[in-house]
């Protein structure tokens, strides 16, 4: 009990710190379309076309641009602190929004919007990492900055529930385009009252704490661990999307999918909220390959379950795979402070980021593939087999994760 009521204490003491109400809530409002951006734009592209086939081409191409941006915008964040990019790159982001909705407009060829799309999604503001790194700034090491990670991951899965349905919504105005204009809006108007909200202006890293090289944060060990932790993520999560509605549909409920996946994000927050009060295992190094071993498990079970003559046993093995999201992508955010050095965990949160997407998109078009090939239930077993590969794989790199970084002179700064 006196963990849980301490856990709740810290919740309350990170929200409440001085500064923070400004760019909690422009955060908030930042990286609620996050979700809904990507959605927005297939629906949109969907409804103009006619076609899913370009909207999917076109939807990926967003993917695409922010595994490159997310990277790239983490190094110069680092370098040059978060307000001055951050207002670039939401004037920039607003530019090429607006570049995308002409050019469905205009019903240009679809290798073109999936161009515009490349750079909506290239220069899509890196707020989530951002945003994860003000509390390593801001809240010191232990109980209460686990507990702010523990709510940049939760809250995100919150608006991973909403921005996908607001997009649907919208979808039905009278214009198409204006769930995608909505989403851009909130993207930049929120990522703008972040980067010069007082708290976050103050904040300044020095060039020369992050490391040289062109791989950046990556070429270290624990860096990679952590990444290759996130793909793995992305794989099983990946293949779920597609299995699930694969399921629903064979069995001729199409609305059923949907539903289902909004569950699952629905036990991902209340798990995260429980599994904060008391992490297991508690060492990190070992944390990560266990979390991964048992949603690579749970993938399995749902490929068992998948040809049940009742949904009932999916519904349940899914809601158990649920309840492990948020307590990896809270790992994935406390290992990447450690193994980062000082000043570079905005990047380090950028490869998290690219991991993930890619391996959601690697974990669809393989689950994709055996869906055709297998039938349904193949979709769950190639992501729970793909999960446990890298789970064995963390286990045998979990070394890397004990380290840590390598001491830099320079520090985070204050202007």
């Amino acid at each position: 009990m006196a963990a849980s009521t301490s856990a709740l204490a810290d919740y309350r003491a990170v929200l409440t710190t001085r500064g923070v109400l400004v760019p909690v809530v422009a955060s908030a409002i930042g990286r609620l379309p996050i979700a809904m951006f990507s959605m927005a734009t297939l629906l949109y592209v969907q409804r103009t076309t006619g076609s899913f086939a370009a909207a999917g081409f076109v939807s990926a191409g967003t993917l695409a641009g922010v595994s490159l941006g997310a990277v790239v915008q983490g190094r110069i964040l680092d370098r040059l602190g978060p307000t001055r990019p951050l207002v670039v790159a939401s004037l920039v982001f607003t530019a090429a929004a607006a570049g995308l909705i002409a050019a469905i407009e205009a019903h240009h060829a679809v290798v073109v919007l999936a161009g515009f799309a490349f750079l909506v999604g290239l220069t899509q503001p890196a707020i989530p990492g951002a945003s994860r790194a003000l509390w390593t700034a801001v809240v010191p090491p232990g109980p209460r900055r686990d507990a702010a990670f523990a709510y940049e991951a939760i809250s995100l899965e919150v608006f991973f529930i909403l921005g996908p349905a607001l997009a649907a919504f919208l979808v039905a105005a009278p214009w198409p385009g204006t769930g995608l204009v909505v989403a851009a809006l909130c993207l930049a108007l929120g990522t703008t009252a972040f980067a010069l909200s007082p708290l976050v202006r103050q904040q300044r890293s020095v060039a020369a704490s992050a490391p040289a090289g062109l791989l950046g944060v990556i070429a270290r060990p624990g860096v990679r661990t952590v990444a290759l932790a996130s793909l793995g993520f992305g794989l099983v999560v990946g293949s779920v999307e597609v299995g699930v509605p694969a399921v629903t549909t064979a069995a001729g409920n199409v609305t059923l999918g949907g539903i289902l996946l909004s569950a699952w994000s629905v036990a991902s927050v209340v798990a995260g909220l429980a599994y904060s009060m008391r992490p297991w295992p508690e060492p990190l190094h070992l944390r990560l390959p266990a979390l991964m071993a048992g949603f690579a498990v749970m993938g399995l079970v749902m490929a068992v379950a998948a040809p049940a003559a009742s949904l009932w046993p999916l519904v349940v093995a899914m809601l158990l795979a649920g309840a492990l999201i948020t307590p990896q992508v809270t790992a994935h955010s406390i290992a990447v402070e450690i193994v980062t050095p000082a000043g570079t965990t905005t990047e380090g949160f950028g490869w998290v980021v690219t991991a993930a997407t890619l391996g959601i998109a690697a974990g669809s078009s393989l689950a994709g593939i055996a869906v055709e090939q297998a039938g349904p239930p193949a979709a769950f077993l190639a992501g729970g087999a793909a999960g446990a590969v890298v789970a064995v794989v963390l286990w045998l790199r979990r070394s890397s994760l004990r380290h840590e970084p390598a001491p830099v002179t320079d520090q985070l700064s204050r202007r």
